[in-house]
């Protein structure tokens, strides 16, 4: 009886997996399959690029919100199960090309952009406009008080400060080995391994001075925080880029100008802040997405249809 369970609850677990991945699942009315990865930042970009997608084609997406990591929504867009996510160009050209980590964008986003193209029939579209990277964080009263804006700055003022970083973050081969050798980073005591959930409190209630987080995230504005800046350029460009199928783009060719259109769009502060308004403030994400795609200019779909008949039709209603 005890095996039947177990093999009951891991066929039920895998069927639910393929479901997920299955475009035709939940929804058989869309024409586009727009990911995302499993967290908030991930999860902002995916309805960005669906509304934007919806705001300036005819097409219909179907969104596949928390789908999985890199390796799962690149498994999934080879496959045809998806049509389009973000990616970071870091991530892509290290994790998935499994190439030697390489810090000028440009270099990377050309090689990763032909690589993808001819080893995967993927598009590498522009950068959104941000990257999304390790982030060496200060207590903003701090930056202030030292006027440090570098890690250069930062890096005489270590020997009298506590470390607080994440495990992953103190192990992996671009982490903070390499970045104390680069920046002769010297601190009080052996840097604390936290749990990333903890680091900014960590930080505020003073128990560390220096954490390492991701340049994005929403509570380095909420709670007033230094980002320092990378002045050696020591960690690999982690560009916000959209990734789609070749196939796809050749069957609605204009996603290409849809998407282009988002070319440059998004700042890194502008990303931090979006995350903290659906972090920090608990907002909707469509209507944070949407609020933000009309700052920009581009709208909604119905509003711009809305107004072209309203310019050719003498004031008749929409229909």
């Amino acid at each position: 009886m005890k095996r039947f369970l177990i093999f009951f609850i891991l066929t039920f677990t895998l069927v639910v997996a393929i479901a997920a991945c299955n475009p035709s699942a939940n929804n058989t009315t869309g024409d586009i399959v727009v990911a995302s990865k499993d967290f908030t930042e991930q999860d902002i970009l995916g309805e960005l690029l669906a509304q934007q997608i919806e705001a300036t084609t005819k097409l219909k997406v179907v969104r596949r919100p928390r789908l999985g990591g890199s390796f799962v929504c690149h498994n999934a867009i080879l496959a045809g199960k998806i049509d389009a996510y973000i990616e970071y160009t870091g991530t892509a050209f290290t994790g998935i090309l499994k190439q030697k980590a390489v810090n000028d964008p440009k270099v990377v986003y050309e090689k990763l952009k032909q690589a993808y193209s001819q080893q995967f029939k993927l598009e590498v579209m522009p950068s959104l406009g941000f990257e999304n990277t390790f982030a060496m964080v200060i207590r903003g009263e701090d930056a202030k008080k030292y006027n440090i804006q570098t890690l250069s700055q930062a890096a005489q003022y270590t020997p009298q400060w506590r470390g607080g970083f994440g495990y992953e973050f103190l192990e992996r081969d671009d982490g903070f080995p390499g970045l104390a050798k680069t920046y002769d980073l010297r601190f009080s005591k052996s840097p604390q391994i936290m749990d990333l959930g903890l680091i900014y409190r960590a930080l505020i209630q003073k128990q560390v001075d220096m954490v390492a987080g991701n340049s994005t995230d929403g509570q380095i504005t909420r709670l007033g925080l230094a980002v320092l800046k990378d002045d050696k350029q020591y960690f690999p460009p982690y560009e916000a880029t959209p990734i789609i199928r070749q196939e796809t783009l050749n069957k609605y060719p204009e996603l290409r100008s849809a998407i282009a259109q988002l070319s440059g769009k998004i700042s890194a502060d502008e990303m931090r802040q979006l995350n903290y308004l659906v972090e920090g403030e608990l907002q909707n994400i469509k209507e944070v997405v949407r609020e933000f795609l009309k700052s920009k200019g581009l709208g909604s779909r119905t509003d711009a249809v809305a107004s072209t008949l309203t310019r050719t039709s003498n004031g008749k209603p929409a229909g």
